[in-house]
């Protein structure tokens, strides 16, 4: 393992519960920013704009916030189980991660769960070769 690197010492928990905190505030920044140009798109004026923008903002950083939890705990998990910090656990995790989002929103499971692992993976890979 990386020498600079504090990941083995912090529990699993705590990377999930971080990784939940900071990817579901972008998740409800992002809910933010799409809300007003979707209300506007669908005709939406003021309460029931403000109502949408919100909702949506919720949505979205709910949604991230499960994903970063799934994905952080997948990894941490398997890298305790494995006793190796690699890319294969970035690999490994974003393909279940991938899978169950798609089973959740009914979404096709082999293409979403391929296409997550690859992203997640190239990430990974490139985080722990540089």
């Amino acid at each position: 393992m990386d020498e600079d690197s504090f990941d083995h010492l912090v529990p699993c928990s705590s990377a999930a519960a971080e990784s939940a905190i900071r990817i579901a505030s972008a998740g409800a920044i992002w809910g933010l920013c799409m809300g007003p140009y979707e209300a506007d798109r669908n005709g939406l004026k003021g309460m029931a704009k403000a109502s949408h923008t919100a909702r949506l903002s919720i949505k979205s950083g709910t949604n991230c916030g499960f994903v970063a939890v799934l994905f952080t705990g997948a990894r941490c998990g398997l890298r305790r189980y494995r006793g190796q910090d690699d890319w294969v656990n970035g690999f490994i995790a974003a393909g279940v991660t991938g899978a169950v989002v798609a089973a959740r929103t009914g979404a096709r499971v082999i293409p979403m769960a391929s296409m997550v692992s690859v992203a997640c993976g190239a990430a990974e890979y490139y985080r722990l070769s540089r």
